[in-house]
């Protein structure tokens, strides 16, 4: 059965993962009366199976700004929350074996250092160093941004929750929202309400962070969001002994194999050989068999680790992999914030304070016109090239 929830609210918002969570404390701190939504635990759908990385080593000055803006209240986090979230910076490492790449992320470093992140390409030596368990066959460089690191999400959606309530946000779980009543006026449609199983919630905003369920959403007010689901899976090792300490968050930028320390052991993850669509979250022992063929030729000192445990989540892929993020041209007051691509909760922290901006009409930190839904529509991609 459904919770009970208010009759009415300034702004509903659809999700309550670290997007919708983060946009629901800024959006109550700014004094507007919340109530968010989410059909599962808050974090339980993409957030709390992330692997935590928090980076702004992008190919887009957008996202640079959305992820250093992050990282800031990360660094931050166990002061202003009260919350502890195991923020480590040991930095990330780009494994590179193609001289071209070596080319990309050079030009991406230069315009990463001219928004203030200090990262620098590396040579083999000094990546080995940074990442003592890797082998070196094959690489031509590497990229190393030394500020970035990993967290816990749990715990992030565990503080934005508490501080969210203190603001006076009503965050209603296992409540899914099912519908959007609009108003038709003859020259568009106004949003009027959002159901619920326990009945219609007033309101007249929407915020959809609702991740790879967003298209659903947006087709409630007919607003394309083109989002879909890809599986992506993890695995955390045993106890490694002698585990370099601090490691480099290391990835292997031609393959997407990565992993980062994980207690006395490591959290690895990859892509899919054959991408998995959809929402099944089973895990694939094909995939296990391709994660330690990976670890035994680029990590094989590890190859004989044992696994401790795993998952699948999901990636809210766009075609160009960069992220949704505006007003609905079609319906006033629906707003949008979906589509990271496997980014999101790196991002979330400014992304909620963008989206405080868009609802409250003022101008962002960072303009975003860009991430408009429309852009697919006006035939304006904007290909993020850093995606792992």
């Amino acid at each position: 059965m459904s919770q009970p929830h208010p009759a009415a609210a300034d702004v509903v918002v659809i999700g309550g993962g670290i997007m919708g969570l983060s946009t629901a404390y800024q959006l109550a701190t700014a004094g507007l009366g919340v109530v968010l939504l989410e059909r599962d635990s808050l974090g339980g759908g993409s957030t709390c199976k992330a692997a935590g990385g928090v980076r702004a080593n992008f190919s887009d000055e957008i996202n640079i700004a959305l992820g250093l803006r992050s990282l800031e209240t990360f660094e931050r986090f166990a002061a202003d929350f009260e919350q502890e979230i195991d923020l480590h910076q040991p930095g990330y490492l780009f494994l590179l074996d193609d001289p071209d790449d070596v080319r990309l992320f050079e030009a991406n470093a230069a315009l990463q250092n001219s928004l203030g992140v200090e990262s620098r390409l590396v040579d083999v030596d000094e990546a080995q160093r940074l990442s003592p368990v890797i082998d070196t066959d094959g690489l031509v460089g590497a990229l190393y941004s030394p500020r970035d690191g990993h967290c816990t999400p749990e715990s992030v959606v565990l503080g934005y929750a508490r501080a969210a309530r203190r603001a006076g946000a009503r965050l209603v779980t296992g409540c899914p929202a099912t519908g959007i009543d609009l108003d038709g006026d003859g020259t568009g449609h106004r949003i009027t309400g959002v159901r619920t199983p326990a009945g219609t919630i007033a309101t007249s905003q929407v915020v959809c962070a609702a991740g790879a369920w967003s298209k659903e959403v947006g087709a409630w007010v007919g607003t394309p969001l083109p989002v879909e689901p890809l599986r992506r899976q993890i695995i955390v090792t045993g106890p490694v002994p002698q585990l370099p300490d601090p490691l480099a968050f290391t990835i292997e930028f031609s393959t997407g194999f990565y992993f980062h320390r994980e207690g006395d052991g490591l959290l690895v993850g990859m892509g899919e050989p054959s991408d998995s669509w959809g929402f099944d979250l089973s895990r694939d022992p094909a995939w296990l068999t391709g994660v330690a063929e990976a670890m035994e030729r680029r990590t094989p000192a590890l190859a004989d680790v044992g696994l401790a445990r795993g998952w699948a989540g999901l990636y809210e892929m766009t075609p160009d992999h960069n992220a949704l993020i505006g007003r609905s041209r079609a319906t006033p007051g629906f707003f949008y914030a979906a589509g990271f691509s496997g980014h999101g909760f790196l991002m979330g922290p400014a992304v909620g304070e963008v989206m405080r901006a868009l609802v409250l009409g003022e101008t962002p930190f960072v303009d975003v016109s860009a991430l408009d839904a429309e852009r697919f529509a006006d035939a304006g991609t904007r290909p993020e090239a850093n995606f792992v």
